[in-house]
């Protein structure tokens, strides 16, 4: 027998003799087992360890698992390793990668810390050092990425001036980085709005040089690149074009002002370019000053097609691909690299990064395009953006607008100077409900004004429409009505107009001007204004039965909505085939800021879904209203932006005289519980106080109505600090009472019925279908 199984069978003997429980005695043959493959040879070895842990009485004695090998012998072996280790100066460690002894390795481990050695095992590999080991050794990884990357002296020798510096700066960036622990453990579940949580440390002395440097290069880079593109023919056709354009004529007067202001509101009418010129006199202006590579323009838009469509105008126009200098960011979908310095956004984006990032790190210029939209959004930056300034003195703002209040703007930021931007639109010709009538001859009559859903929307025609009072719609221009003479027109056209109704869209008589415009007048794009997804799918659905109008070969029929994917939205900007005539049915998205190049004919239904109050549920809701002279203005000019048009106003002049002047706006016709729930999770402060501060604040018994609903539902305490409910509310994208109500369920384990009915009780309507996919559903 070979040695080791002579040193095993004394061992067995020697172990039998001085204990008298009996053990388990097992012989392995060596040529049984060095006869099998050496898979079968390990599983084998493997069974039999294990038999001998759960069989063997005797816990000092444990067999061999292989038959040429002893855990006293490999012991020995080692022992006889590790005192050579120790007499060789010129070895500082052992590596084995043999299973026997990783399977050991506790055994040898602990003979290694006696003779004063460290261990460790990797993966596969075992190490005993003369030195401490570390927890990952990258040589002994097989898993290691195969390419390395070798730096330079230089760049060896810049990284220990860094870490030299950084070391000398630890004492500061220790007492940050608590300040930073305690912020966050403060944190209730929002985005973190702390000034601390998104500040990095001050860049150092040495790479303050060494990244001017960089930046230098880059801007010489930028400069280098413009002025080809504008020397080359392309870039010469395009600067021909932009000259043509009135906010052209005011560059520099425009960048003049920007200079030597803050804040800066520009008024520029429709047509005149100011949202695609003014982002590039600023950046190009940079870029001719050898500052580009450090510019970085961040612009909001009111819509998700506006900030796309004018991206990639803006883009074309500096002879680029969308995503280099120019980018875009909308809510889930983007496109911007690296180099981008002009960033088309919209305003919740900007609102979540400024809420995250208080001082906006990096950016020099802010543009807010179409101001005069009130909403919520809107409202809140400004808020938010006044108390920046102070803290950034170098920060740019720019306020622009078609048709803003520039007054109130400039005495909310401090006397900001005006500047005046005249337009430029074809010449659009505008016909009210009573021309049209003269017009055509068409007569209006109870029964063809009904607008017709299909029977499975019946009931959306009369939800929100009170049998035994007048609806607000028409309560809002009874007056305007009675009082209107239409003497001057024929005796039908006044009987017509005695028998309006306002409260419906007219899907028969769009259908009836459509069908005379594509039969009579010349060829261009229709834009036609609705209230809704409602009224522009069951619009669509009664022009697609229409003779003429259904007819593919002779009219592409085209939806716009803000709930439409982006890829579906940029078709309306497509040009149909010769012969073929494009209509649009869309909502207010299209007012602004976009440009549908071939439309000539616009119609205005007058009305717009407005966020409102529903007093009877004591929710907010989505409700139509009639829309302000500044609204009809915008509308009216898509008609002329790039030939001359016609605009068909669905209404009488009277009614368009009782229009206010401007929109209301959204913080001063909605509930505030949402709106303070934010203030408080963003600690921003008191909530009267803030909103004290917004550009036309709410009155203050509705603050503080908000503030104790907040209370009565346990969202807020007494002294108006958010409580775990009302952190967890906060998260909830939803009326706070319907956030409490799915809470509840959850707790009382009835969930599903309860999201049911919010599902039902909230805005947005559950139940409906896009319409390529209606028949699938049924």
């Amino acid at each position: 027998a070979p040695r080791q199984f002579q040193q095993l069978s004394l061992s067995c003997s020697r172990q039998t003799h001085e204990n008298p429980t009996p053990a388990v005695v097992t012989t392995l043959q060596p040529s049984f087992t060095e006869q099998l493959p050496d898979k079968q040879r390990s599983r084998f070895v493997s069974s039999y360890d294990d038999t001998v842990s759960e069989e063997g009485s005797d816990r000092e004695f444990q067999p061999p698992s292989l038959p040429n090998a002893s855990p006293i012998d490999n012991t020995d072996e080692w022992k006889r390793k590790f005192t050579m280790l120790l007499r060789d100066k010129s070895k500082q460690e052992l590596v084995s990668r043999e299973k026997k002894d990783r399977r050991d390795f506790d055994r040898i481990a602990v003979l290694a810390s006696r003779m004063g050695l460290y261990s460790h095992m990797y993966a596969k590999v075992v190490v005993f050092s003369k030195v401490p080991l570390p927890n990952y050794r990258y040589d002994l990884d097989d898993r290691r990425p195969q390419r390395e990357v070798s730096l330079s002296i230089t760049m060896y020798t810049q990284v220990n001036v860094y870490f030299e510096e950084y070391l000398g700066q630890k004492s500061r960036m220790n007492k940050s980085f608590s300040d930073l622990s305690s912020a966050r453990s403060s944190s209730n579940g929002s985005i973190g709005t702390d000034e601390g949580l998104f500040e990095l440390p001050e860049p150092l002395a040495s790479s303050n040089a060494y990244m001017e440097k960089i930046l230098r290069q880059r801007s010489l880079q930028m400069r280098d690149q413009q002025q080809a593109w504008q020397e080359s023919p392309e870039g010469r056709r395009m600067l021909e074009f932009r000259r043509s354009l009135p906010a052209y004529k005011k560059k520099e007067a425009i960048l003049s002002v920007i200079s030597r202001n803050q804040v800066v509101i520009i008024s520029g009418e429709t047509g005149c370019g100011k949202t695609t010129q003014i982002p590039q006199f600023i950046l190009e202006s940079e870029v001719e000053s050898v500052c580009g590579a450090a510019c970085n323009i961040i612009c909001t838009q009111p819509r998700r097609i506006s900030a796309m469509s004018v991206s990639e105008r803006v883009a074309s126009e500096r002879g680029e691909k969308l995503g280099e200098s120019v980018g875009y960011k909308v809510r889930l979908e983007g496109m911007k690299g690296r180099d981008t310095h002009l960033l088309f956004c919209t305003t919740g984006i900007l609102l979540r990064r400024l809420l995250a990032d208080r001082k906006l790190k990096g950016v020099t210029h802010v543009i807010v395009d179409e101001i005069h939209e009130r909403g919520m959004n809107e409202d809140f930056l400004l808020i938010i953006l006044k108390e920046l300034l102070p803290h950034r003195p170098e920060l740019k703002l720019i306020l622009m607008s078609a048709t803003l209040d520039a007054e109130l703007f400039s005495s909310y930021f401090n006397g900001a100077p005006i500047m005046f931007i005249p337009g430029f639109t074809y010449p659009v010709r505008t016909h009210f409900l009573e021309n049209i009538l003269e017009m055509t001859g068409y007569r209006l009559t109870p029964y063809n004004q009904i607008d017709d859903y299909g029977q499975e929307r019946m009931w959306k025609m009369n939800k929100h429409a009170p049998r035994k009072r007048k609806s607000q719609i028409a309560s809002a221009v009874e007056d305007a009505i009675m009082a209107a003479d239409f003497k001057d027109y024929s005796l039908q056209t006044q009987e017509s107009l005695s028998c309006w109704n306002p409260d419906c869209i007219g899907f028969s008589l769009i259908e009836y001007i459509l069908c005379n415009i594509c039969e009579n007048e010349r060829p261009g794009a229709v834009l036609v204004f609705m209230t809704g997804w409602d009224d522009i799918s069951s619009l669509k659905e009664k022009l697609l039965t229409h003779t003429v109008l259904g007819d593919a070969n002779r009219v592409l029929l085209l939806t716009c909505h803000g709930s439409m994917a982006s890829s579906e939205q940029r078709l309306i900007f497509e040009e149909p085939e010769d012969g073929v005539r494009k209509i649009v049915l869309t909502t207010n998205i299209a007012e602004t800021s976009i440009t549908i190049n071939d439309v000539v004919f616009v119609l205005d239904c007058g009305k717009a879904k407005e966020t409102s109050y529903d007093a009877l549920n004591n929710t907010p809701c989505l409700l139509p209203t009639w829309i302000s002279k500044v609204s009809a203005k915008q509308r009216r000019g898509r008609a002329g932006r790039v030939q001359p048009g016609e605009c068909y106003h669905l209404y009488p002049r009277c009614v368009y005289d009782a229009f206010a002047e401007y929109q209301l706006p959204e913080i001063l016709r909605t509930p505030l519980q949402s709106l303070c729930l934010q203030i408080k999770s963003l600690r921003l402060g008191s909530i009267s106080e803030f909103l004290s501060r917004a550009l036309q604040s709410p009155e203050t018994l509705v603050v503080q109505n908000a503030i104790e609903y907040l209370k009565i539902i346990g969202a807020l305490d007494e002294d108006e600090n958010l409580t775990i409910l009302g952190r967890c509310l906060t998260m909830l994208p939803m009326e706070p009472k319907l956030g409490k109500m799915l809470i509840l369920g959850a707790i009382f384990n009835c969930l599903d019925p309860i999201l049911t009915v919010v599902a039902g009780l909230s805005v947005r309507d559950p139940f409906l279908t896009p319409l390529d996919k209606r028949d699938g559903s049924k």
